[in-house]
């Protein structure tokens, strides 16, 4: 009798310590994911995408992708697309405007912020007077204000190398994350809302408030400037003034970040393979305010290309590849 009640003890025994694995993992990571919601044109494909933004409506996301292909270079596609709460597409504009789009932002009064990261390479024509710099649009398509000069890379305060990320504060200041990879800048500049150069702050390095690559940026309730310093693995935390508070490494490599109302951080992954020893690509999830990470959703395709992400008002979380060309959506189980 000894024996059975030893016996059915291990069975139940194991049966908690697996259920509580599935558990564990479940929390880890409690979404579905949805490749075939948004939809598109049939002639239209969705083409290489770095960053997705949230509309003020709460639901609608909108997109920067790369004309259907890797680049927008001799293409006639207008790459920034506005997609409805059920994922289908309702605006889009900006054709023979960028060289390679990357970061896309829409601030507190729905204008669309966006950063055109690539020059002229002295080959290829096409790529002349455009890209190093940053664009404003009304919701409708409207150019109302243009940062940079065309075509020119430098490290001037009128001037990008390269320009990630585009952020605007609820008091309209902006904040631009200017460099990508080796050759260009470093640094974070800030202007007022009409466009004035305030000031600029970072160079090449690992240092608190240097960068190599400041690929993302975010802002939480409380004003912190959340910038994802991605080939140094790391987010850095500035005031406004560009003071230094605080890094996290726990997010792994940050190629895309969003802060939702709760001040809940997410943050997509799409390098630490190969450039991060020991961790995985996906979106980590986790507080704002203590840095304490909560779940992971692991990339399903290991592709390594998601560098979007933005999260609507419902909880839902949207994705975008760069690598891969698609457009992920996220619900919970």
């Amino acid at each position: 009798m000894r024996g059975k009640n030893i016996k059915y003890s291990l069975i139940f025994g194991l049966i908690l310590i697996f259920g509580y694995i599935g558990s564990a993992y479940a929390q880890l990571d409690p979404y579905v994911l949805d490749q075939d919601y948004f939809t598109f044109p049939d002639d239209r494909p969705i083409g290489s995408t770095a960053a997705m933004a949230l509309d003020p409506d709460g639901t609608s996301i909108w997109t920067f992708d790369r004309c259907g292909d890797n680049w927008c270079v001799g293409s006639d596609l207008k790459p920034i697309q506005k997609f409805d709460a059920s994922g289908n597409l309702v605006t889009s504009f900006g054709e023979n405007m960028f060289n390679r789009p990357h970061g896309i932002h829409v601030d507190y009064e729905g204008n669309i912020w966006v950063t055109d990261f690539e020059g002229p390479d002295g080959v290829d024509p096409r790529r002349n007077g455009k890209g190093h710099q940053v664009f404003k649009f009304s919701p409708e398509g409207e150019l109302l204000m243009t940062l940079g000069k065309a075509g020119v890379a430098g490290n001037g305060f009128d001037e990008f190398n390269k320009p990630s990320a585009v952020l605007v504060a609820p008091n309209g200041d902006i904040f631009v994350g200017d460099g990508h990879g080796n050759g260009s800048n470093a640094r974070v500049l800030k202007f007022s809302s009409d466009g004035t150069f305030i000031k600029s702050w970072g160079q090449h390095g690992s240092a608190p408030g240097d960068f190599d690559e400041p690929h993302t940026m975010a802002m939480d309730s409380e004003g912190r400037l959340f910038v994802g310093d991605r080939a140094n693995s790391r987010i850095q935390i500035f005031d406004q003034d560009g003071n230094f508070i605080d890094e996290w490494d726990q997010f792994g490599r940050p190629s895309g970040m969003h802060i939702d109302g709760n001040d809940m951080l997410y943050v997509a992954d799409s390098s630490s393979v190969g450039n991060n020893p020991g961790w995985q690509e996906g979106i980590r999830i986790g507080s704002a305010k203590n840095g304490a990470v909560t779940a992971f959703i692991e990339d399903p395709d290991g592709d390594g290309s998601q560098e979007g992400i933005v999260v609507d008002v419902n909880g839902v979380i949207y994705g975008s590849l760069t690598g891969g060309m698609a457009l992920r959506r996220y619900t919970k189980r």
